[in-house]
């Protein structure tokens, strides 16, 4: 059997390596237009800070490959699908047959439509030419001005704060990850990314970014204007859908699978980034594994279903650890409870439904964080501790 893979990030690697634990014999061939093997993304963040050396950002080494029957070619992107031939055309104008294929071709950086976005010294965060240009561009510069205050937005301003830059935080939403946390947790998390020097500001409509040539600040809707020498945007992603799109394949937001992890071309998956199931794009590591691992077993035949991941997001933002699990801000009637210290930076929530625990916030502390995670996992019912249960002197054990 002979395998393509379109995208050498993680959901690309992990299926390839488990397609080689199950069967070793098969063919895999890796394309990718980057010009370095894996690397995990969160390597990139403290690359930024100047935490991690270069040649510790990779997950496996080069000899690795060849060690996995993984044939591996870097800078050599795909540029169309042809599922009635099994083919596939490189940039380079050269066909390739596969007998299976995978899209893990991952999601872009977006780039909000505000004027100005050309400007040099605009950047986003989504691969290490990335990383490597930012670099490069502050040397001579003090400011930074990071468009986002999300998960990766607040993880690019801790890195840049560790660098010695002066950084500030612009946020549209008026709290601070507006996905993963609450009002509340949301104050408190400020309070303590201020205390690092990192200014925040909430509430604030980006339309333009100022210079000539340049970066030399922001203007917001109202004319509130901000400093600044260079500016990363941090507003999302998209998932890469062209490619699947001109072969014919159905997408939406994402390129859409069933729980089979296929297309809708029998002989093409797809995982990662870029995939949506059930009307949703998770769009997170822990989905990416789940969805390469299934994706590798139906591929070599030992059927498997993917249910969907639940949401869950461990981060450490300028030293303080925030889990957000579930459903934190669901739309339906639920009984919410909650514990705050804020001199501490520590916060705890719990959403109940019927007894059951849907989802959970757990910041500036790490104890129960893997007995919680269980606890919504397994759907279990909570309802004779779930008054007690965010006190810190509660015992684990009894569940």
């Amino acid at each position: 059997m002979r395998i393509i893979v379109v995208g050498n990030g993680l959901a690309g690697t992990i299926f390839s390596k488990t397609i080689h634990d199950i069967d070793p014999d098969v063919d895999i061939q890796i394309y990718s237009d980057e010009n370095y093997r894996y690397y995990p993304r969160p390597n990139l963040i403290e690359f930024l800070a100047g935490n991690l050396p270069y040649e510790h950002l990779f997950a496996f080494p080069e000899e690795w490959y060849s060690s996995q029957n993984i044939h591996l070619s870097l800078g050599e992107s795909i540029k169309k699908i042809s599922p009635s031939s099994s083919e596939v055309e490189l940039s380079g104008g050269r066909r390739e047959k596969y007998d299976v294929l995978l899209l893990a071709n991952g999601a872009h950086s977006f780039f909000p439509p505000f004027n100005g976005i050309d400007k040099k010294g605009v950047f986003t965060l989504r691969t290490l030419d990335d990383v490597l240009n930012i670099l490069d561009y502050v040397k001579a510069r003090r400011k930074v001005v990071v468009v986002g205050g999300g998960l990766l937005g607040l993880e690019i301003a801790r890195a840049l704060t560790v660098r010695g830059l002066e950084v500030d935080v612009v946020e549209f939403f008026p709290r601070l990850l507006p996905r993963q946390l609450d009002s509340q947790g949301a104050k408190i998390l400020k309070l303590q990314i201020e205390k690092m020097g990192i200014r925040v500001f909430l509430g604030k409509a980006t339309e333009e970014i100022l210079g000539e040539r340049e970066v030399k600040g922001l203007r917001f809707k109202g004319e509130d204007t901000l400093q600044a020498e260079a500016a990363v945007l941090a507003a999302g992603v998209r998932p890469n859908i062209q490619l699947a799109a001109d072969a014919g394949l159905v997408v939406d937001r994402g390129i859409v699978v069933n729980e089979y992890l296929q297309t809708s071309h029998d002989g093409i998956f797809a995982a990662g980034d870029g995939v949506q199931f059930i009307g949703q794009v998770p769009g997170i590591i822990s989905a990416a594994f789940e969805q390469s691992r299934t994706a590798a077993s139906n591929v070599l035949g030992i059927k498997q279903s993917y249910q969907g991941t639940i949401p869950a997001n461990t981060l450490k933002v300028v030293g303080i650890d925030v889990t957000s699990i579930g459903h934190v801000n669901p739309e339906e009637v639920v009984e919410e409870y909650r514990f705050e210290d804020k001199d501490a930076g520590v916060y705890k929530k719990i959403v109940v439904q019927q007894g059951e625990i849907i989802g959970a916030i757990w910041m500036g502390t790490k104890k129960g964080i893997k007995e919680i995670n269980q606890m919504i996992s397994q759907k279990m019912n909570i309802e004779k501790w779930k008054t007690s249960l965010l006190k810190e002197d509660f015992d684990f054990s009894v569940l």
